[in-house]
């Protein structure tokens, strides 16, 4: 069986990599102790060094099992948490200490040893979840991304641990009505400031938060409460520190020998991708966290880099990456076949989210990040100018159903002087805050998946920073406590209306009432699914209108649901309070109409209740 593992490693075709390299708490002849693997054809004289030896590199020296460079070790004895390197001579002539590629829990900075953990035995209590998790296609998935050190920010010089965020977040994102979290990534990192993106263990658990069984147990208790979880993770680079994957053993083991394919535009050391050992080590760190923590979706940063080089076009597609893309979801739909794989990509690349089978990458969904330049840019316009920019708003639609799109309002759209949300758009205090609970309503009322970063619902003005907590003192004040009321509610209304949760990505269940009206800068589609049918108005500008006729398709009478004016959410109570009934021959060529009332900025939710 191993011969059979370790050869489908070296082909790219396995991902139980884990299972067999690393460290691993074994039996042998009866004797309790550790199993040590190491895969590094280039490298001689192998050591253990660890706690127990004193650091000693002549105690503990590794064989050479077998001719493609796999190297071994029985050590008896051994106790969880105990730190350890590889030391060898490396392809240079050079003796080097190096973590443990597949070490499952690594010393947390500045300290860079690798640190044997047993994560067998947990005990899962999310049957019933598990059960019955899907990928969501015709089901409600509305995302809350989050950096877990700064959500709450640290308990006085420490962050917390996983089952403390927990304890805040489970109640938190209920009442918010969020379906998923998505924590952003926590696989082992050096630098805070790469949020994650920047990795040196893809098989530790950041040991900022605590260890692999706290992570379980996170999950667990996620999955308990009726929460999923989908894990951020960066298979495009890795961090360049000396002691962790870069050069590994002195032959470019991870990254490419070709200068000039080696380092990504962040200063970073891409993998290659091309390397069927990369292939496995990779895949094999996905399926860990799917198999071992019970994540519901992996969603894969950078994309664009993957499937083109540099995730420049002009340079041409990257074939190794490509291959590596389509296996990866391949492999795992086959075996976990309920998980999600998403993609953030920012590329044109077409069929990133269809079957493998039919020409696609495979992927269940992508980012939709042309929708979420568009929209920002057209919602930070003057209304003045907005007709001359309408095709912003309704572009998306021209090409939507080509994929199975997800709508980011993610952290990349919060840091590096962009401004929060609520600065990116047009107005004064009282305008922007009308403004954002427009936005808010259009990207729920809009076909495809949710997904908005943490702070987001707290209309801040303050950019996120990893160092600092969110500043939750704003729910003390109407203004800001009213957005979040609006994420609440459109949150409820999106999971209880099959009309915006299902057939999203079906054409036939979407249509334009009112698509060409830039003059007015006031739009309106209808969505319908089953017996779910409903009406979406907006009004771009600060116009009020006390009656407006919008075309419907179907008559009878109609219910507001929604209204962003209302003064719960901040609103000056432009609402319609009474259900309004159609009217034959309506405009824009619709054959009935309903009158309503527009507040300014107002955005609106219609329910069909009667038919005639």
């Amino acid at each position: 069986m191993a011969f059979g593992l370790l050869y489908d490693y070296l082909m790219g075709q396995t991902i139980d990599a884990y299972t067999y390299f690393g460290a691993h708490f074994e039996k042998w002849d009866g004797v309790d102790g550790v199993v040590f693997r190491l895969y590094a054809p280039c490298a001689q004289d192998v050591s253990v060094i660890g706690e127990w030896n004193g650091w000693d590199v002549r105690v503990h020296k590794m064989n050479r099992i077998d001719d493609s460079g796999t190297w071994e070790i029985f050590i008896p004895g051994l106790q969880n948490y105990q730190s350890y390197k590889f030391h060898f001579l490396n392809a240079k002539g050079e003796y080097v200490d190096k973590a443990d590629p597949f070490a499952f829990y690594s010393e947390f900075r500045p300290n860079t040893c690798s640190r044997l953990f047993d994560y067998s035995d947990f005990a899962w209590h999310d049957y019933p979840w598990m059960s019955t998790r899907t990928r969501n296609f015709d089901k409600p998935l509305s995302i809350y991304e989050l950096h877990l050190g700064s959500w709450k920010g640290k308990i006085g010089d420490r962050y917390p641990s996983y089952e403390e965020a927990a304890d805040y977040l489970i109640p938190y994102v209920k009442e918010l009505g969020y379906t998923h979290v998505e924590i952003m990534p926590i696989t082992q990192y050096p630098f805070d400031g790469s949020w994650g993106y920047q990795a040196t263990g893809f098989y530790s658990v950041d040991s900022r938060y605590g260890n692999p069984k706290q992570l379980m147990s996170f999950v667990d208790r996620m999955h308990q409460a009726g929460i999923g979880v989908i894990l951020d993770f960066a298979p495009a680079h890795f961090a360049n520190d000396s002691y962790a994957l870069i050069d590994y053993d002195g032959n470019h083991l991870f990254e490419s020998a070709d200068p000039a394919r080696r380092f990504s535009p962040w200063g970073s050391c891409y993998f290659d991708w091309g390397k069927d050992p990369v292939r496995s080590f990779l895949m094999s760190s996905m399926n860990y966290f799917a198999s071992i923590f019970h994540f519901d979706g992996i969603r894969v940063d950078a994309v664009s880099n993957l499937l083109f080089i540099d995730g420049d076009k002009s340079k041409g597609e990257n074939s190794g990456a490509i291959e590596f893309l389509k296996r990866s979801n391949a492999k795992l739909h086959d075996r976990h076949s309920s998980l999600m794989m998403i993609a953030e990509d920012s590329s044109d690349f077409y069929g990133v989210t269809k079957p493998i089978e039919y020409g696609g990458i495979g992927f269940d969904y992508k980012w939709d990040l042309g929708w979420m330049n568009d929209t920002l840019k057209y919602y930070g316009l003057d209304p003045v100018y907005k007709k001359y920019d309408h095709n912003k708003l309704t572009f998306s639609m021209a090409y939507f159903f080509n994929e199975n799109f997800l709508l980011p309002l993610s952290h990349d759209e919060v840091v590096h002087g962009k401004g929060t949300i609520i600065n990116k758009l047009w107005g004064d205090y009282d305008q922007k805050f009308a403004l954002l609970r427009n936005l808010y309503t259009y990207q729920f009322a809009h076909p495809g998946k949710i997904l908005s970063f943490m702070g987001n619902e707290l209309g801040s003005f303050d950019e996120w920073n990893e160092n600092r907590s969110l500043p939750w003192n704003l729910r003390s004040y109407p203004k800001h406590d009213s957005i979040t009321r609006v994420i609440r509610d459109l949150n409820l209304i999106y999971r209880y209306e099959k009309a915006m949760n299902q057939n999203e990505y079906n054409p036939n269940n979407f249509q334009w009432l009112m698509v060409d009206n830039a003059n007015d800068s006031i739009l309106a589609f209808e969505r319908f699914s089953g017996d779910s049918r409903l009406v979406f108005v907006f009004n771009m500008t600060p116009n009020y209108y006390e009656y407006y006729e919008i075309g419907v398709n179907v008559p009878g009478t109609y219910e507001e649901i929604f209204n962003s004016d209302k003064d719960v959410y901040g609103g000056t109570n432009q609402y319609n309070g009474l259900p309004v009934k159609t009217e034959q021959f309506g405009p824009w060529n619709k054959p009935h109409r309903i009158t309503i009332k527009i507040a300014s900025f107002g955005a609106m939710i219609f329910k069909l209740k009667e038919t005639k």
